[in-house]
Protein backbone atom coordinates (compact mmCIF):
# COMPACT_ATOMS: atom_id res chain seq x y z
CA UNK A 1 0.00 0.00 0.00
CA UNK A 2 2.99 2.32 -0.74
CA UNK A 3 2.15 5.62 -2.12
CA UNK A 4 -1.64 4.75 -0.89
CA UNK A 5 -3.43 7.30 1.07
CA UNK A 6 -6.80 7.34 2.60
CA UNK A 7 -9.40 9.71 1.17
CA UNK A 8 -11.10 10.34 4.39
CA UNK A 9 -14.84 9.70 5.60
CA UNK A 10 -17.36 9.15 2.50
CA UNK A 11 -20.29 7.23 3.77
CA UNK A 12 -22.23 6.46 7.32
CA UNK A 13 -24.51 3.95 7.82
CA UNK A 14 -28.00 3.76 9.78
CA UNK A 15 -29.39 0.19 10.03
CA UNK A 16 -32.97 0.27 10.98
CA UNK A 17 -35.82 -2.30 10.91
CA UNK A 18 -37.87 -0.53 8.65
CA UNK A 19 -36.23 2.07 5.60
CA UNK A 20 -39.59 3.42 4.83
CA UNK A 21 -40.13 5.13 9.08
CA UNK A 22 -36.63 5.93 9.05
CA UNK A 23 -36.69 7.32 5.88
CA UNK A 24 -39.33 9.86 7.12
CA UNK A 25 -37.82 10.01 10.14
CA UNK A 26 -33.87 11.34 8.87
CA UNK A 27 -35.49 13.37 5.89
CA UNK A 28 -37.40 15.63 9.02
CA UNK A 29 -34.14 15.72 11.15
CA UNK A 30 -31.58 16.49 8.69
CA UNK A 31 -34.31 18.57 6.57
CA UNK A 32 -32.81 16.78 3.10
CA UNK A 33 -34.58 14.12 1.12
CA UNK A 34 -33.16 11.33 -0.35
CA UNK A 35 -31.11 10.97 -3.32
CA UNK A 36 -31.11 7.08 -3.49
CA UNK A 37 -34.43 5.66 -2.52
CA UNK A 38 -34.31 2.06 -3.38
CA UNK A 39 -36.16 -0.93 -1.25
CA UNK A 40 -32.79 -2.09 0.14
CA UNK A 41 -30.85 1.42 0.49
CA UNK A 42 -31.75 4.62 0.98
CA UNK A 43 -28.72 7.56 0.80
CA UNK A 44 -28.85 10.85 1.66
CA UNK A 45 -26.00 13.56 0.22
CA UNK A 46 -25.47 15.68 3.83
CA UNK A 47 -22.89 18.44 2.85
CA UNK A 48 -21.16 15.85 0.31
CA UNK A 49 -21.39 13.31 2.52
CA UNK A 50 -22.78 10.39 2.52
CA UNK A 51 -25.80 8.93 5.36
CA UNK A 52 -26.99 6.05 4.41
CA UNK A 53 -29.81 3.43 5.95
CA UNK A 54 -29.86 -0.33 5.24
CA UNK A 55 -32.30 -2.71 6.20
CA UNK A 56 -31.31 -4.49 9.51
CA UNK A 57 -31.30 -8.17 8.99
CA UNK A 58 -32.28 -9.08 12.67
CA UNK A 59 -33.60 -6.74 15.39
CA UNK A 60 -30.71 -6.53 18.47
CA UNK A 61 -32.04 -4.78 21.01
CA UNK A 62 -28.45 -3.22 22.23
CA UNK A 63 -26.69 -1.09 19.49
CA UNK A 64 -22.76 -0.54 20.06
CA UNK A 65 -22.47 2.75 21.33
CA UNK A 66 -18.54 2.13 20.40
CA UNK A 67 -18.32 4.27 17.08
CA UNK A 68 -19.79 7.88 17.32
CA UNK A 69 -19.94 9.82 13.84
CA UNK A 70 -20.20 14.07 14.09
CA UNK A 71 -21.98 15.56 11.65
CA UNK A 72 -20.78 19.25 11.41
CA UNK A 73 -23.53 21.96 12.43
CA UNK A 74 -22.95 25.43 12.88
CA UNK A 75 -25.35 26.09 15.63
CA UNK A 76 -25.14 23.02 17.76
CA UNK A 77 -27.62 24.34 20.43
CA UNK A 78 -30.15 24.66 18.11
CA UNK A 79 -29.82 21.30 15.90
CA UNK A 80 -29.51 19.40 19.09
CA UNK A 81 -32.78 20.87 20.18
CA UNK A 82 -33.80 20.33 16.48
CA UNK A 83 -33.07 16.63 16.74
CA UNK A 84 -34.93 16.51 20.44
CA UNK A 85 -38.03 17.93 18.50
CA UNK A 86 -37.52 15.00 16.12
CA UNK A 87 -37.98 12.38 18.88
CA UNK A 88 -34.98 11.70 18.83
CA UNK A 89 -33.25 10.93 22.79
CA UNK A 90 -30.72 13.00 24.49
CA UNK A 91 -27.17 11.13 24.49
CA UNK A 92 -24.93 13.99 25.28
CA UNK A 93 -25.67 17.26 25.47
CA UNK A 94 -23.64 20.16 24.20
CA UNK A 95 -20.77 20.47 26.05
CA UNK A 96 -17.08 21.99 25.60
CA UNK A 97 -14.28 19.74 24.81
CA UNK A 98 -12.18 22.54 24.33
CA UNK A 99 -10.98 26.26 23.07
CA UNK A 100 -14.31 26.65 20.99
CA UNK A 101 -15.49 23.04 20.42
CA UNK A 102 -18.46 21.70 20.95
CA UNK A 103 -19.98 18.14 20.69
CA UNK A 104 -23.77 16.82 21.27
CA UNK A 105 -25.22 13.49 20.69
CA UNK A 106 -28.48 11.86 19.93
CA UNK A 107 -30.07 8.51 19.38
CA UNK A 108 -32.47 7.82 16.70
CA UNK A 109 -35.72 6.07 17.57
CA UNK A 110 -33.78 3.00 16.45
CA UNK A 111 -31.03 3.03 18.98
CA UNK A 112 -28.83 4.73 16.33
CA UNK A 113 -25.77 7.34 17.67
CA UNK A 114 -26.03 10.94 15.88
CA UNK A 115 -22.92 13.27 17.02
CA UNK A 116 -23.06 16.53 16.21
CA UNK A 117 -20.33 18.79 16.21
CA UNK A 118 -19.20 22.52 16.02
CA UNK A 119 -15.39 22.84 15.22
CA UNK A 120 -14.79 26.21 13.54
CA UNK A 121 -11.30 25.15 13.41
CA UNK A 122 -11.76 22.10 10.56
CA UNK A 123 -11.18 22.32 7.16
CA UNK A 124 -11.47 19.73 4.44
CA UNK A 125 -7.80 18.82 3.35
CA UNK A 126 -7.43 19.00 -0.97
Amino acid sequence: MEGQKTLGLRTCIYKVPNLEEAKQWYTKAFNQTPYFDEPFYIGFNIAGYELGLLLEEATNDKKTKNVLTYWGVEDIDQIYNHFLSCDAKAFEAPNNVGGDIMVAGVEDPWGNLIGLIYNPHFTLAK
